[in-house]
């Protein structure tokens, strides 16, 4: 029996699942949240239990090292070699990588040096790979990078309106993440309409920490809300989203803390967004608590995440002319309801409604009404499985 471990780090979080390959036979999975933060968790599942402590994890590094310790607690593994293959997702493959590939040291070092396009994200996935290759010599390593499934992108959405010379010589475009996501359940919504991908349109709605919205057009991604880097787009947890750049060098005249321009996007990437307007935390689950309680930064913090939500799918109607479906996913997107019913109540001009009734925290399917000319749809993202069949092409 050939085990394969898939392993998905984000910003402040680390999921990870054990499979049985090629039977793609989910042995046990987990996740290690709060990476970083103040008590972090780690949640180990497996035979239908829930295994969850409250653990202090500085960094990716720490939480690999814990994986691996935890595999053997559990009896999930007797030794590491047993794990013949692992897959990682990295965010951003530039115009370096448009597929997954084998792990070798120059590959890991192209991963390193395109981490401008993912400050929050390929140091991590370069520090967990790094860790693996340690502990897992012999196994087969893949990168799967986010990008890819953006490189279907037309030039007219992933060019700047700036001088051609940047995307010429510093390759200075829209590259997008979370791809891996915006695939896997764009081709669920497919199966669950029972209609070829070809033909349908779909706004897919990846809403988590990080936070992107795609434009899939027959099963190709036309547009995406991120950009040059995981910062663009829509508001999130930590990162500002979208802004106008002249606040950069306002900033940098007017703040004399700021003292250049990369701690000025240090400051949009990992003080802004939820945790910048609320004060408070970054995790959404917080953000709800101290908002039911009250507290008006909470409540500007919310309201702002909503709008910039509504305002990007919006635009994507536009792009798509018109949609059969917007699929929710991803951390927030999976089981928040009122942020689903909150975004979707305000586009109802696109043809929208919500079912109350099927609007609750774990659902799976549609979510709309019965005569909503757009179906909304809560489909589960499962960007391990992705990983994991990827490893196979390599074995």
């Amino acid at each position: 029996m050939e085990k394969t471990l898939a392993v998905n780090a984000g910003s402040s979080s680390l999921k990870w699942q054990l499979y049985e390959m090629p039977e793609e036979k989910v042995i046990a999975k987990g996740i290690f949240e709060r990476i970083g933060l103040a008590q972090s968790m780690s949640t180990v599942k497996f035979n239908g239990e829930d295994h969850k402590r409250e653990i202090d994890i500085v960094d990716h590094r720490q939480a690999v090292l814990l994986l691996m310790d935890e595999l053997i607690h559990f009896h999930l593994i007797s030794e590491f070699r047993e794990i013949t293959g692992i897959g990682h997702r990295v965010v951003a493959g530039g115009e370096l990588f448009k597929d997954s590939v084998l792990i070798d040291k120059n590959v890991l070092d192209q991963i390193k040096s395109i981490s401008n396009l993912a400050p929050l994200h390929n140091p991590a996935n370069a520090a967990g790979i790094e860790a693996f290759m340690k502990l897992l010599p012999d196994a087969t390593a893949v990168a799967v990078f986010d990008t890819a499934f953006h490189t279907s992108m037309p030039e007219k959405a992933y060019r700047y309106p700036i001088p051609n010379k940047y995307y010429r010589n510093y390759s200075v475009r829209k590259y997008g993440a979370h791809g891996t996501s915006h695939m896997y359940v764009s081709r669920e919504a497919a199966k669950y309409f029972d209609k070829p991908l070809e033909d349908l349109k779909i706004i897919t709605a990846h809403i988590g920490n990080g936070a992107s919205i795609t434009a899939v057009d027959g099963g190709k991604s036309v547009d995406t809300s991120m950009g040059f880097t995981p910062l663009g787009g829509v508001m999130m947890g930590t990162r500002s989203g979208e802004m106008d750049p002249s606040v950069i060098p306002f900033l940098l005249e007017n703040d004399p803390d700021l003292n250049s321009a990369q701690e000025v996007i240090d400051m949009f990437n990992n003080q802004s967004g939820i945790r910048g307007v609320s004060e408070l935390s970054s995790d959404m689950r917080d953000l709800e608590k101290s908002r039911d309680a009250g507290d008006a930064n909470s409540i500007l913090a919310y309201e702002m995440f909503v709008d910039r939500l509504k305002k990007y799918i919006s635009q994507y109607f536009g792009v798509l002319n018109g949609a059969d479906a917007l699929v929710f996913t991803a951390g927030i997107g999976e089981n928040d309801r009122k942020v689903r019913e909150d975004v979707v109540n305000g586009l109802s001009w696109f043809g929208m409604e919500i079912n109350p009734e099927r609007n609750y925290r774990g659902v799976v399917g549609e979510i709309s009404t019965a005569d909503s000319k757009v179906k909304v749809l809560v489909i589960p993202t499962d960007e391990e499985l992705v990983i994991a069949r990827d490893v196979e092409k390599f074995k």
